[in-house]
């Protein structure tokens, strides 16, 4: 089984302690792990369900608090930490082939309306610039938190990378504005 994202997230937070998936997704919550994972409740259990059914994890305790339904708290096994382990080794040394869509959308871009093509691209950079200012307020909030830099790589990473593509697309976008980049229409059907 290829650890996913999402399962890599499981495990991790199970290598802190055991935990019922509901509890697994408040904290994914609050740390903001849907920057790195997909996670959906539906996903989430899914996840879990897959990492039981390969010996990743296993049943620790039931619990009920109250009139709530039975809760079922997971561990981490021998086997899941080692796959964790090998997983993120590999992770790290690896580089792995992405597929973003918007690398696909700007090799289409001489196919569009120059306009329309910049309409698009600044709402681009208005969705950006709104996320980077999310990323400033979660990176502002762990900064106040006497937590080592070490737990929070990953959301360094995240919003380095939206500062990137937010400066690059500004970029593209006074380039084409400007001319630096040549717009060359698309020949229309009559011109083919």
């Amino acid at each position: 089984m290829k650890l996913t994202p999402l399962a890599m997230a499981v495990l991790e937070l199970l290598l802190e302690k055991p935990m019922h998936p509901y509890e697994m997704s408040q904290v994914m919550r609050a740390r903001h792990i849907e920057a790195k994972a997909n996670v959906k409740p539906g996903s989430l259990y899914h996840a879990v369900e897959r990492l039981e059914s390969h010996g990743h994890i296993e049943v620790v305790d039931t619990q009920r608090e109250g009139r709530r339904p039975e809760r079922t708290v997971y561990g981490v096994t021998e086997a899941g930490r080692d796959a964790f382990v090998a997983r993120a080794k590999a992770m790290l040394g690896a580089v792995a082939p992405e597929y973003p869509e918007y690398a696909s959308g700007l090799s289409a871009l001489s196919e569009l309306d120059r306009e329309d093509s910049l309409a698009e691209l600044r709402t681009r950079a208005l969705k950006l610039q709104a996320e980077a200012a999310a990323d400033q307020v979660i990176m502002d909030s762990l900064e106040a938190k006497p937590l080592p830099l070490v737990y929070w790589l990953d959301v360094r990473f995240m919003a380095a990378r939206r500062e990137f593509e937010l400066a690059w697309t500004k970029q593209l976008i006074e380039d084409i504005t400007t001319g630096r980049v040549e717009w060359v229409p698309a020949e229309s059907e009559d011109e083919a």
